[in-house]
């Protein structure tokens, strides 16, 4: 979970004349496509089509997607580095000090990490997070990839989330994504991407992390049974700058709530296995589509 919102950001949005100003400043900036547990390494012809019609934003509207994928290739990520940050850590309640810890987020000062979310039955977002990593690093890398993790269990605390991002920096990922939870309004329900705005240090990677929001978005309607978030950002997607995970990135990168956990419905659908499974599956999709340029085949 990650709750810190302080700025509106509506003016960002594709669209707008904010988004228009950041276009601008993305190509004159040469925009491309380029823990306490520690980093661990480790070594299709296709189109989205959508049930529903494309917003105003060019994006996926909020309605269930259909992704075909292209004809089996082998390893498809053969030579790829994926970075996965799962967020929180298993411990991080029983050391508030480390948490306290002030970092820079590339805006400005914050906590180095919070314990994240839980179910009203107690199942925590650092599980969570964790079992999706486990089963979207085990896909990953039987299609070739090598996979970066920022945390190697849920038994640890942090990293702070400033160290998760340079990890993730200093292995040179081709691609990267966040994987949260919400702690939103126990009514709402759905998940969001959430994607950075320009600051500096991420400034060439805004307009492929947008791209990769895109497939993601797109992948988790067709692969998984959650909805976009009736309470959260505007058709799945906000745009955050109070978060080092994205603003301090300098790989293409977004950050997923996968649903929300106060909500019933949203809570028996998060703890499930085969939905967790369902949902690394469509993180797996969508960084293929990102870096091969083709969905991977549906099996």
């Amino acid at each position: 979970m990650v709750r810190r919102v302080r700025t509106n950001v509506a003016g960002w949005r594709p669209g707008t004349a904010g988004w228009s100003a950041l276009v601008a400043i993305c190509v004159l900036a040469g925009c491309g496509c380029a823990a306490s547990g520690g980093a661990s390494t480790t070594s299709a012809t296709s189109q989205v089509t959508r049930a529903g019609p494309v917003t105003a934003t060019g994006r996926p509207s909020p309605h269930r997607s259909a992704v075909q994928s292209g004809p089996p290739s082998g390893k498809l990520l053969a030579g790829k580095i994926v970075g996965i940050d799962p967020g929180h850590n298993g411990l991080n309640h029983a050391d508030p000090a480390f948490l306290g810890q002030i970092i820079w987020n590339g805006r400005e000062k914050e906590g180095c990490d919070t314990t994240g979310t839980q179910t009203a039955s107690g199942y925590s977002e650092a599980l969570f997070n964790f079992a999706v990593a486990t089963d979207l690093a085990a896909q990953l890398r039987q299609q070739g990839a090598s996979v970066v993790l920022t945390r190697r269990n849920n038994n640890g605390v942090g990293p702070c989330v400033d160290r998760r991002s340079r990890i993730i920096d200093a292995a040179h990922a081709n691609v990267a994504i966040d994987i949260h939870a919400d702690g939103g309004p126990t009514w709402g329900r759905g998940f969001t991407v959430l994607e950075p705005i320009a600051d500096g240090y991420n400034n060439k990677v805004i307009a492929s992390s947008f791209r990769f929001g895109r497939y993601v978005h797109a992948a988790f309607l067709s692969y998984t049974p959650m909805r976009v978030a009736n309470y959260y950002g505007h058709d799945g997607y906000i745009a955050r700058d109070d978060l080092a995970g994205l603003n301090l990135t300098t790989v293409p990168k977004v950050l997923i709530e996968c649903g929300n956990m106060p909500n019933a419905a949203d809570a028996a659908l998060l703890t499930s296995p085969s939905v967790q499974r369902q949902i690394a599956r469509a993180l797996d999709a969508a960084i293929v589509r990102f870096l091969t340029g083709h969905w991977p085949p549906r099996g």
